[in-house]
Formats: C-alpha cells, sequence, structure tokens
C-alpha cells in the first residue's frame, strides 16, 4: 500500500484527541462531534457526571436567551414563522456539515415512522406553544411546557428499564418542577390574575400541556425507537426539516407572515439558526446518545429560569420573591436527582486513587 492509512476508528481518536485540546466553547463543542462510540458502546447511556452537567447548563442559557430573543423580535416576524425558517436554514446548514466536515454516515434502516414521530413532536412542541399563548397567559405556558421531563421520565421508565428513576430522583422532578411553578404562577396569584381574562384559558392550558407531551415523545421516541440508532446529525435533521414543512405553513395560516428586515430581526435570527437550532440542538442530540435521557430531560427544569434573567437583563423586566424561591427549589431538585449519579462518580474516583 502507498501512503499512510488509518482505520476508521483510529482516525475518530486521533480527532477527538485534536478537539479536545481546543478550550473553550469551540473545544467543547468539537468534542462532542468528534466524538463516535463503536457499536458495542452505543447501547451504553451514562449517568450524568459533571461534564454533561456543564453542557447542560450552557445549553440552558441558550434556550433562555432564545426565548428572549423570539419575543424582542416578535414585532418584526411571528413567532411561528421565526421557528419555521430557523428550521430551515438551520437543516440546510446541518446537512452542508455533514457532507463536507462530520460525514456522518446515515442510517437507511431507521423506520420512516420513528422518524415521523420524531418530527412531529418537535413541530407539535413550537405549535401548541404559539396556539395556547393565544387564549393562556404566559406563564401557564411556561410552566405546562416543562411538564414534558414527567412525559419523557414515564415514557421511558415504560420502555428502558435503565431510564427508571428513583424514588428520591422522582421526588427531585417533582420538586424542580414545583420551583418553576412557583417562578411563574406565584406572582400571578399574588397580582390577582391567576385565572386569565379569556373565557377558553383552559383550553390554552390544554394546549400548554400538550406542547409539554410533544416535547416529551421527541425525547422518548429518539430514545427509544430505531432513532437511537441514527448519528446525531440525523436525528436533528429529521426535527429540523419537519419543522420547516410543518410549521411554515402554520404561520400562514394563523396569519403570522409579516417579515420586516430590521437589524434586531436579523441578529436575532441569526442567533436562533446558527447557536440555537444548529449548534446547541446537535450537540443535545449527541448528549441524548450518551447519557440517560430522562435524567438529562430534568436539567433542562434551569432554561425558563435563564430564560426570565436576559429578560431582566436585555429587556429591563422584573423579578421578585417568588422568582428566587423558585430557582432555589429547583436547584434542589436538581441535586436530588443527580445525587445518586453524584455518590456514583465520587465512588468510582475514591477506587481509582486507591
Amino acid at each position: 500500500m502507498s501512503g499512510r492509512r488509518f482505520a476508521p476508528s483510529v482516525k475518530r481518536r486521533l480527532r477527538l484527541r485534536r478537539a479536545s485540546r481546543r478550550g473553550g466553547p469551540a473545544g467543547l463543542l468539537d468534542t462532542l462531534l468528534c466524538e463516535q462510540s463503536t457499536k458495542a458502546m452505543s447501547d451504553v447511556h451514562r449517568p450524568i457526571d459533571l461534564r454533561a452537567f456543564l453542557i447542560c447548563v450552557m445549553l440552558s442559557m441558550i434556550w433562555g436567551l432564545q426565548q428572549t430573543a423570539i419575543k424582542a423580535s416578535a414585532a418584526d416576524i411571528g413567532p411561528l414563522m421565526q421557528v419555521a425558517l430557523r428550521s430551515g436554514g438551520a437543516a440546510f446548514l446541518l446537512w452542508c456539515a455533514n457532507r463536507f466536515w462530520l460525514k456522518e454516515k446515515w442510517n437507511m434502516s431507521v423506520k420512516f415512522a420513528d422518524a415521523l414521530k420524531v418530527g412531529l413532536g418537535f413541530a407539535g412542541e413550537f405549535f401548541f406553544v404559539a396556539l395556547g399563548l393565544q387564549y393562556t397567559n404566559a406563564s401557564h405556558i411556561s410552566v405546562l411546557l416543562y411538564t414534558a421531563p414527567f412525559f419523557a421520565a414515564i415514557g421511558l421508565s415504560i420502555k428502558l428499564p435503565e431510564e427508571r428513576l428513583s424514588a428520591i430522583q422522582w421526588a427531585g422532578l417533582a420538586t424542580a418542577f414545583a420551583g418553576i411553578a412557583a417562578a411563574f404562577l406565584l406572582p400571578v396569584f399574588l397580582e390577582g390574575g391567576a385565572v386569565p381574562e379569556d373565557d377558553l384559558w383552559l383550553l390554552g392550558d390544554f394546549f400548554g400541556l400538550m406542547s409539554g407531551f410533544c416535547w416529551g415523545l421527541t425525547t422518548i421516541s429518539m430514545r427509544a425507537t430505531t432513532m437511537n440508532e441514527a448519528p446525531a446529525t440525523q436525528m436533528l435533521f429529521c426535527q429540523l426539516a419537519s419543522g420547516f414543512v410543518l410549521l411554515l405553513p402554520c404561520a400562514v395560516l394563523f396569519g403570522q407572515t409579516q417579515v420586516a428586515f430590521t437589524p434586531l430581526m436579523l441578529s436575532s435570527m441569526g442567533f436562533q439558526t446558527f447557536i440555537v437550532a444548529f449548534a446547541s440542538y446537535l450537540v443535545w442530540c449527541r448528549l441524548l446518545k450518551q447519557y440517560l435521557a430522562a435524567r438529562l430531560g430534568i436539567l433542562v427544569f434551569m432554561t425558563p429560569l435563564f430564560g426570565v434573567l436576559f429578560s431582566v437583563v436585555i429587556l429591563g423586566d422584573r423579578i421578585g420573591l417568588p422568582f428566587v424561591a423558585g430557582s432555589l427549589l429547583v436547584l434542589a431538585g436538581l441535586f436530588m436527582v443527580q445525587s445518586k449519579s453524584i455518590g456514583l462518580v465520587s465512588r468510582r474516583r475514591r477506587r481509582t486513587n486507591a
């Protein structure tokens, strides 16, 4: 043979080693995207470790800022149109990145029905959020959307024994959800506006619950069907392409077709397309292939809290004592959920050092 040629597994290790030497977020992203497991290891999903926790904190910050970006540019472009266009743009970016850089081989044995479930769940989440906001308060939607970890944990515990939560972890999940409810609903109760003025507010709350169900369904479908055998780029492409195809007609149907090319709109759409829909969602899909999904889902309870904090900094919103109390409950719940994993990591380190 002429020249040095490496086996694919050796090439992957060399890419991973080069990526890990880079510092900062770029190195972290490269490490996640370059890391490829062998088939024997692909079926093993690890408990949450410090690395996964820190990545989820970063993702929650990005997704929290996403909420502020959508709200800030809503006057220039409708929320449904924003999600549709960013999904289409990110799908094109993802295809180009995989074609010329990542070069992951897509699994053609993935069932079409499973890919359709993932796409419908992704599109349904944003569709029901937009629909629910027409009838109920945003605070109600913020709470009901984060029923998703409950739906995901219940479905995954039935489908996959390794995803089952212990009693203290279920208690932590409930505590974190109670924190979200306290942060977003208590101010409404204290101000005497617990019940929205619209007579159809129960319908709006139902749509909010459906958005959480769709998000949970997406997580279950990505983990417990043949989509789990697909690489992260294929997982994400199915979601983004479905989001574009399904949400664009919905934006037209609901009259959200206005687009004003202002600097705010362009910067918001750039952030949502490149950072949120392309980079952060790809990292999230990679995490779902490496870690236990039920525990990952609980970590994103931090997202609405970051969303409120960014609204305070960027939009000048105010926060009160209920938000502080709710944030503490969320942190306590997250610690309860991860307590078992923290103990496992500590014991492993002690054995290694002994």
